[in-house]
């Protein structure tokens, strides 16, 4: 299991970042290793009846793909999903004010359940948390980008202890 933390610093108030990354039918447009967003059950942009398949494209010679149902939101503030495929767990955005800026949180908390992810992540997990860094930083710099702001700061995930 991995629980990743990323932090991205955004020089931006909540709103515009916000309305980025509920509209994720648009990420493949500024996240680079996004290819696909299909949308399984409709619903409003990040309520919580949508339901959508990703699929992610990655540094390394791998795809992933998984459904992200949204569970829980509070407008402007963070929104909670269930993952499942490639990847089975939980993703959380969390936005919040930071001087002039906004710092923008994601945790993910999945489990692979690729056969081969399974079998290699014992010798592999610093690769994989590697590789998940790299996508998003691409993701910061993209979001970054597409509205035109800059990107103030990245901390990168670590695989952080189970509570």
């Amino acid at each position: 299991m991995y629980n990743l933390k990323t932090i991205w610093r955004l020089d931006a108030p909540r709103q515009p970042i916000w309305d980025a990354l509920i509209a994720a039918d648009q990420w493949p447009l500024w996240w680079r290793y996004v290819s696909n967003v299909e949308l399984l059950q409709s619903g409003e942009a990040g309520s919580l009846s949508s339901r959508r398949r990703f699929t992610w494209t990655s540094r390394l010679p791998y795809r992933l793909c998984f459904d992200v149902r949204v569970r829980a939101l509070a407008e402007h503030n963070w929104i909670e999903a269930d993952v499942s495929g490639d990847l089975k767990g939980t993703g959380k955005w969390l936005l919040s004010d930071f001087e002039d800026s906004t710092l923008v949180t994601y945790i993910w908390t999945v489990s692979t359940e690729k056969a081969w992810m399974k079998v290699l992540a014992p010798v592999l997990a610093p690769v994989f948390i590697w590789n998940h860094n790299q996508v998003m930083n691409e993701g910061a710099k993209g979001l970054a980008s597409y509205l035109g702001v800059a990107l103030l700061a990245f901390e990168q995930s670590r695989n952080l202890p189970q509570n």
